[in-house]
């Protein structure tokens, strides 16, 4: 594979690499919660409302990428956006959280659910490498911003290994608790990227470099 060794080879890539992300990430989060709402199984509703969010951060460092060449840089604009992420995923922290508690204190048994063990297998396999390809391009284009979103990638494939030992031990052993125990993995890693998005630096290196 040749060695990237230009900033505007690395922009190029990561901006394909977003791309596959916003893909990706789509359809993941649809069938997840499709998955979820018909199984009864909130890690895997979680699972598909974190996608969604993981999509609007990846759109908005696909449109700072899309200002590369631009002179007008909206800061306040694209820190405002940072923050509602953030927001969007507390929220999702504490709905999960609390549908977990409520599953695990009800001792509500979801269904079995084989789309959501075939679709958290394969985020597990693809994120990673995902991950690291994000993670190439950082250095070249001195951009915290993506390497801010190559960990938000790592996170979603830590999120896939919960959610696929939670599904995994319902399917195969009948332990009911797994998946809300996998609920409150995906909870507590929600609450995590709250931090880290709300604290995140400005993404000015990534479009007035």
């Amino acid at each position: 594979m040749t060695t990237l060794t230009t900033r505007d080879q690395a922009v190029t890539r990561q901006k394909w690499l977003t791309g596959l992300t916003i893909g990706w990430n789509s359809v993941e989060g649809v069938l997840a919660i499709a998955a979820g709402v018909a199984a009864g199984s909130v890690s895997l509703i979680g699972f598909g409302l974190d996608s969604g969010i993981e999509v609007s951060a990846a759109v908005i460092l696909a449109w700072r990428l899309a200002q590369e060449r631009r002179t007008s840089c909206k800061l306040e604009v694209d820190k405002r956006a940072q923050r509602l992420i953030a927001v969007s995923f507390a929220a999702l922290a504490l709905y999960v959280g609390v549908e977990s508690m409520r599953d695990l204190v009800m001792a509500d048994r979801p269904d079995e659910s084989l789309v959501g063990i075939v679709m958290a297998t394969l985020s597990l396999v693809v994120m990673p490498f995902l991950a690291r390809a994000k993670r190439q391009q950082a250095p070249l284009m001195g951009s915290r911003a993506v390497e801010a979103e190559a960990a938000q990638t790592v996170l979603c494939a830590l999120m896939s290994g919960g959610l696929l030992l939670g599904l995994g031990a319902n399917a195969a052993l009948g332990w009911w608790w797994a998946d809300p125990l996998a609920g409150l993995l995906i909870a507590s890693l929600a609450a995590y990227e709250t931090v880290a998005v709300w604290r995140a630096d400005s993404l000015e290196d990534t479009c007035c470099g």
